[in-house]
């Protein structure tokens, strides 16, 4: 094994655009009557502090001049999410990865998650998508006392494998800020479709990353051989 490589999920393994992205919409919509659009969550997920979807949407709530208890809003957000019988708009995720992607990377490193998914989300996901592929460890934000940016699940993770080279691939500024608290390189993703890809690329250069790639599939290139 040539070291671990850590996946954050959303953005990285699955497109969450339809998904997570668009429960927050339908979650502030639903409590405002009010719209908002995939730039300004993503200018919000740029200031950093913003992993938590909830607490984003409870926020975006609030900036349109209604107060909401959390647990109000999650409980619409998971519902919308899940949907009943699996017919939420998590079921409109699509994997990232190319076809023997995963089965490359994993003859040369082991492969973890951390994620601000529930672990059981997380593992359902995998499950799904690649269930042939062992993620070890797979740990979620219901396993940390800190949530990115904190680096508490990289700290855990370096901490279960102490001699090997370890690296972080995420899509955000709270992963790349995690990553570099946890002393762990830092790959960035930045999809051509996002809303501020120029913007999300700088930002994620100015936070350390070592590369900024498109998707993982260009994942081999940005690791040693």
């Amino acid at each position: 094994m040539s070291g671990v490589v850590v996946f954050d999920m959303d953005g990285v393994l699955v497109d969450v655009s339809e998904s997570y992205r668009e429960t927050i919409r339908r979650t502030v919509e639903h409590f405002t009557g009010a719209l908002v659009s995939h730039e300004e969550i993503q200018d919000w997920k740029n200031q950093g502090g913003w992993n938590d979807d909830w607490q984003l949407s409870r926020a975006l709530i609030a900036a349109r001049g209604r107060e909401m208890d959390l647990p109000d809003v999650v409980e619409y957000f998971q519902k919308i999410f899940h949907g009943e019988n699996g017919d939420g708009l998590m079921s409109r995720e699509r994997w990232i990865g190319r076809p023997g992607l995963m089965e490359e990377l994993v003859m040369r490193f082991g492969l973890a998650v951390f994620t601000g998914r529930t672990r059981w989300e997380a593992e359902l996901t995998l499950r799904r998508f690649a269930p042939e592929i062992a993620f070890d460890p797979v740990l979620g934000s219901d396993d940390v006392a800190r949530h990115k940016p904190a680096p508490d699940g990289l700290l855990e993770i370096r901490k279960r494998f102490p001699d090997a080279a370890c690296w972080y691939v995420g899509d955000t500024v709270d992963d790349a800020r995690a990553s570099r608290a946890a002393a762990v390189p830092f790959i960035g993703i930045a999809a051509p479709a996002n809303p501020r890809h120029d913007t999300l690329v700088a930002l994620l250069r100015d936070e350390g990353a070592v590369a900024v790639l498109d998707d993982i599939n260009d994942l081999p290139s940005a690791l040693p051989r």
